[in-house]
This record gives structure tokens, sequence and C-alpha cells, in this order.
């Protein structure tokens, strides 16, 4: 399957602090920046870091917009993230756990044993953007119904 890729400017309150997480943490290659914004290879994709407000950071889980439950778990709302194959999710999540990562819902497997089987993960990033990140065993099972 070939994707065209997507772009995606998420608001955040320090670009420094965007730099140190979507850089050194989630270990994505910077692109283009400036000093509001930066460009980032996000796995093909291209997401943009946008600094914006008064510096006020939204860190908190009541910073997200809404949620929605999903297999039990109350989902962050809005959220972006990608798939990824099943061993870069657990390299990703044992990376996220070692730095004390405080996620929003702990890496597991969702609907397991039903169709669209998915390990998944949820966590903020410095200003409080949610992301997940998931990968499935079977990728032809990302739109199972």
């Amino acid at each position: 399957m070939s994707l065209v890729p997507f772009h995606l400017a998420v608001p955040v309150d320090d670009i420094e602090a965007a730099r140190k997480f979507y850089g050194e943490v989630l270990g994505f290659s910077e692109g283009r920046s400036d000093t509001k914004w930066i460009d980032w290879n996000f796995g093909g994709h291209q997401v943009v870091t946008h600094q914006v407000g008064d510096g006020t950071p939204k860190k908190t889980r009541d910073g997200v917009a809404g949620t929605n439950p999903v297999d039990g778990h109350q989902v962050p709302v809005p959220h972006f993230g990608l798939v990824l194959p099943v061993e870069e999710f657990k390299e990703l999540a044992g990376r996220l756990t070692d730095i004390g990562t405080d996620f929003v819902i702990d890496p597991y497997v969702r609907f397991e044993g039903e169709p669209g089987e998915q390990w998944t993960m949820f966590f903020l990033d410095p200003a409080g953007n949610a992301l997940e990140f998931k990968a499935f065993a079977d990728l032809s099972q990302l739109f199972a119904v």
C-alpha cells in the first residue's frame, strides 16, 4: 500500500521543548525550521510544531478537548500518531516507559482476539497535544470491522 504523506500542524507552547520531545524522545528528524516552528519527518509525513499562545502550557490530561470511550478506556480527542511495526511500537513504548512518561493510556493490546486487534498507547507531548501510537500484527486489520 502506497500512501501519500499528510501534513499536520499542531500548537506548542515551547518550541525548544517540542524540539527535544519530537527530535530526541520520539526520534523524528527535523526538517526546515524557524524561531517559532519546526517541520518533522513523522514517519514520512510532515508534522509541524508551531509555537503559539502566551507560553502557558496545557500539559494536564484535562487540557485535551474531550474523550471518547474505546475498549474500556477514555481516549483523548483530538489526537494523532503513527501506525508502527510491532517491534518499533514495543521499542518506543519501552523508551517512553524508561524515561518516566505519564501515559494517558498505558501500552496494551486493544480489541484482543477481535477484528482490528492492535497494540496502542496514548501520551501527551510537552504542550499537552495527545498522541496515539499503534501497531498491528496483521496490518490488513487496520480498517477491519
